[in-house]
């Protein structure tokens, strides 16, 4: 068996002290999850709202903040409001808006990030970088109960270290744009882009939170 909590100690000890590291727990079971908690992660990242609901009853007073990084359906938007510290995978303007009256309803403001389809590719969630971008972006900044704090994306799926830095370096060009444009009322500061097969690469393009499961827990099964 992979020593999970060396390789969550190293990791943490290679990467630069202004990068966050989210854990991503998906089909990983309480017991694996807490022996690399207790190495210092402070984030776990679940893919779906039903499993982290189950996590989260166990987890919660280990004072550790919760982030969805998979896709959110719109009838799990009500759930996820109430467990979830970050919503990373906010690919929508109609989802943004059901989280932004769910949180109302319940008097919280959810800290949320937008997920851009970096690659382009049909077989993932975003906003596609293009004319409509800017004003989508316009209209969920006036959704009082929204804190957008970034921007997250998942780069093509390939090997090609120059495809790979074209999709990280051109999502820090479009934070940079979003905040010279002053689009919300607070600059964006978090990138999240990296993960197990690339999250060296990210960091060095301008990522801050890297998002990663199998460098430390190994393949799933």
């Amino acid at each position: 068996m992979l020593d999970i909590e060396k390789n969550a100690f190293n990791i943490l000890n290679s990467i630069p002290p202004n990068v966050e590291l989210v854990l991503v727990t998906k089909t990983i079971s309480l017991e694996n999850i807490l022996k690399v908690l207790n190495c210092g992660i402070k984030n776990i990242g679940e893919n779906k709202v039903q499993e982290a609901l189950i996590k989260y009853d166990v987890l919660k007073n280990h004072n550790i903040k919760f982030h969805l990084i998979g896709h959110l359906q719109k009838n799990k938007v009500n759930k996820a409001v109430r467990i979830f510290d970050l919503i990373q995978s906010v690919d929508s303007l109609e989802i943004a808006s059901l989280i932004n009256d769910k949180a109302k309803e319940i008097n919280k403001v959810q800290d949320i990030l937008i997920q851009i389809n970096i690659s382009e590719e049909e077989t993932k969630s975003g906003f596609l970088n293009n004319d409509n971008l800017l004003d989508d972006l316009f209209k969920i900044s006036k959704m009082k109960n929204i804190n957008v704090k970034g921007l997250m994306t998942i780069a093509k799926n390939t090997q090609d270290e120059n495809i790979l830095r074209n999709n990280f370096s051109s999502l820090r060009n479009i934070k940079e744009n979003i905040n010279n444009k002053n689009i919300f009322s607070n600059q964006l500061e978090i990138l999240s882009m990296g993960m197990s097969n690339d999250y060296k690469i990210a960091i060095e393009e301008g990522s801050n939170m890297i998002r990663l499961g199998r460098a430390i827990f190994g393949e799933r099964l």
